[in-house]
């Protein structure tokens, strides 16, 4: 009898062992789609199908001053080659450059929400589908900025089109640590940029997509009193920064792994990730010389990252988001790599 008690409990320790353990792991998860033209290739597809994604935030459209610099427009809206697929959720995303408020009082913020609304509202019937559940606007907002883009938070939250739709916010590290001068944006829910860290302008090897000593040095202590939910945006992308003369010259979009591997082209010290171009590159608009500092986030980073959000966020709900859903993103993050990061939350 008393091995059978034994046993009973033995087994119902290692039941609730197993269901905690299987519900700290069961996070939602989406994507970002970043792209001007809605449209998945079979790898995308089977992206989604496998980590279980619920959600797929699209940008929608840029708000930016018009080449007059006077009105703030749409720029480079999103448009719908096909609909999203029925078993996610479309999240519209709208990216403002925090500069447009410059120059508006509020009756002008509130001409620019009820511009917003309807052309989203046109947006996701060209996606196919009828409505949406939650409206992120992405701002990079500073101090001088962030009175108007908390009005338009505000108000856009009072409108009756919104009534049933949880607009939300983006957030950057520097905003979750000096909450005193950036102020906490008034929604419900917000979602954590991990990514664009570091100074891409300034010369060096050093990763600006995504470091731990950063991470640390703006959310350790800060993020788990952060007063709302947070949801967590990983980076899945790489990119070229180029230097000239060891200054900043942009982002290449005309280069690849490929051509850094190439030894007619380039020399590398594997010590870094810098690479020097020894000829003229005319289809890139680059010469002989010039830098290229490639930057990715590596499994093991993504590996830190969930591992040390998983401290800080204790307790709280959170969603994963990757950005981005894009196939030669996925190329470099396979489905088994992307539910290892998940299983690390």
């Amino acid at each position: 009898m008393r091995h059978r008690s034994l046993l009973f409990l033995f087994l119902v320790t290692l039941s609730l062992l197993l269901f905690n353990s299987c519900h700290k792991n069961q996070h939602e998860t989406g994507f970002y789609f970043w792209k001007t033209t809605f449209q998945l290739d079979t790898l995308e597809h089977k992206a989604l199908q496998e980590i279980g994604a619920k959600s797929i935030y699209v940008r929608i459209m840029d708000i930016d001053f018009d080449p007059s610099g006077i009105q703030a427009v749409p720029i480079s809206p999103i448009t719908f080659a096909q609909p999203v697929p029925k078993e996610q959720q479309l999240i519209p995303v709208v990216f403002i450059n925090q500069r447009i408020f410059s120059e508006m009082d509020s009756l002008q913020i509130r001409g620019l929400a009820n511009k917003i609304v309807p052309f989203i509202a046109a947006k996701i019937q060209q996606a196919g589908k009828e409505d949406f559940t939650e409206l992120q606007l992405d701002c990079d907002w500073t101090k001088a900025s962030r009175d108007k883009f908390f009005y338009l938070l505000k108000y856009l939250q009072e409108l009756p089109a919104l009534k049933e739709v949880l607009v939300s916010s983006t957030l950057r590290l520097h905003q979750i640590k000096n909450t005193a001068t950036s102020g906490i944006p008034p929604v419900k829910k917000a979602t954590l940029m991990c990514y664009n860290m570091g100074n891409l302008r300034q010369f060096g090897s050093q990763n600006s997509i995504l470091n731990q000593q950063d991470l640390r040095l703006y959310l350790n202590g800060t993020l788990r009193n952060y007063p709302m939910d947070v949801a967590v945006a990983l980076p899945l992308f790489q990119w070229f920064v180029v230097f000239r003369n060891n200054r900043y010259i942009g982002i290449s979009k005309h280069i690849d792994e490929q051509d850094l591997s190439n030894d007619s082209l380039f020399t590398h010290n594997p010590k870094t990730n810098l690479y020097i171009l020894t000829t003229d590159l005319p289809r890139a608009n680059l010469k002989k010389g010039d830098i290229v500092r490639y930057e990715r986030a590596t499994q093991d980073d993504l590996l830190q990252t969930a591992k040390f959000l998983r401290s800080e966020l204790k307790g709280k709900e959170h969603q994963i988001i990757f950005y981005h859903l894009d196939q030669a993103t996925l190329a470099h993050h396979g489905n088994a790599e992307l539910q290892e990061i998940i299983r690390a939350f």
